[in-house]
């Protein structure tokens, strides 16, 4: 089932602006499992700045979806969830952090693409991201938007280049789009009531909803109309095989537990957009 639903988004990546990668493949000294057992912990590249995926609490402490699968992992493997080392990553050095030997595995929002695949090896999905809509707030002249449909005629913030300007321009061939160059200046204008809605990764967009933030009274509709796999990056080679295979299982089981769909429901990430259904063979 895994490989039918990579496969069928395999278009959605396909039709993604492809550019160099910002590194180059090296000779990777990464840990196998049996090292990482006997050393006793796990080191994981995360994110710090991507709420609800991975970011830093009002204790300033490491939290989010990611940081829970980082330390569920690590109970899994080593028998202790406080067996793992954190790194926060920039986006442009998650992989070189995994092919260089700085970390184990990178759990940092990575979605699965060819080229990466190239030069780091994935698990199984833990979560399927995609495009989804962030709305304005309903007024007494306004009424509120509850599902694509109510988009229609709509003016709707896309980024610049993106993908997402031809998915939104298909299924909304009505709507007025605004070009924006960061998703800053998307949520400003929607804030400022200037367009009708954005749409973006959800991912990023539940964060914008979180208690505290400067969208937390707006809403993010239900349904999502691209999928983007998010896996753990694991260093290529056969010697990793069999760390590949404990996350794979990993994964597999917590998904047959619900403890995945528990934890996304956790951190109000949209639901429908776990895998339906998993198994234990390689995405390689």
């Amino acid at each position: 089932m895994l490989r039918k639903l990579i496969a069928g988004i395999g278009l959605i990546m396909g039709s993604q602006l492809l550019w160099p990668l910002p590194f180059a493949a090296t000779v990777a000294f990464a840990a196998e499992l049996s090292e990482i057992r006997d050393r006793g912990y796990l080191i994981v590249a995360v994110k710090d700045n991507r709420p609800p995926m991975g970011f830093l609490d009002e204790a300033n402490q490491l939290s989010g979806f990611e940081i829970d699968i980082a330390r569920r992992l690590a109970k899994d493997l080593l028998g202790d969830a406080g067996a793992v080392e954190f790194v926060p990553t920039e986006n442009v050095d998650r992989l070189n952090a995994v092919i260089e030997g700085q970390v184990d595995v990178a759990i940092a929002a990575l979605t699965i693409t060819e080229p990466r695949r190239r030069i780091v090896s994935f698990s199984d999905p833990y979560y399927l991201d995609g495009t989804a809509f962030i709305t304005r707030l309903s007024t007494e002249s306004l009424p509120a938007i509850q599902t694509i449909r109510d988009l229609q005629l709509s003016t709707i913030a896309v980024l610049n280049r993106s993908s997402t300007v031809a998915q939104v321009s298909y299924i909304l061939p009505a709507a007025q789009l605004v070009g924006v160059s960061s998703y800053l200046e998307a949520q400003a204008l929607v804030e400022s009531g200037t367009v009708d809605a954005f749409a973006g990764d959800a991912s990023v967009l539940t964060g914008w909803t979180m208690p505290g933030e400067a969208l937390a009274d707006h809403s993010i509709l239900p349904s999502i109309i691209s999928a983007e796999p998010l896996a753990v990056a694991v260093p290529k080679g056969e010697q990793y095989s069999p760390l590949q295979t404990a996350v794979n299982e990993a994964i597999q089981r917590w998904y047959e537990e619900g403890w995945l769909q528990s934890r996304s429901k956790f951190w109000r990430l949209p639901e429908g957009v776990l895998p339906s259904a998993l198994d234990n063979g390689s995405t390689d």
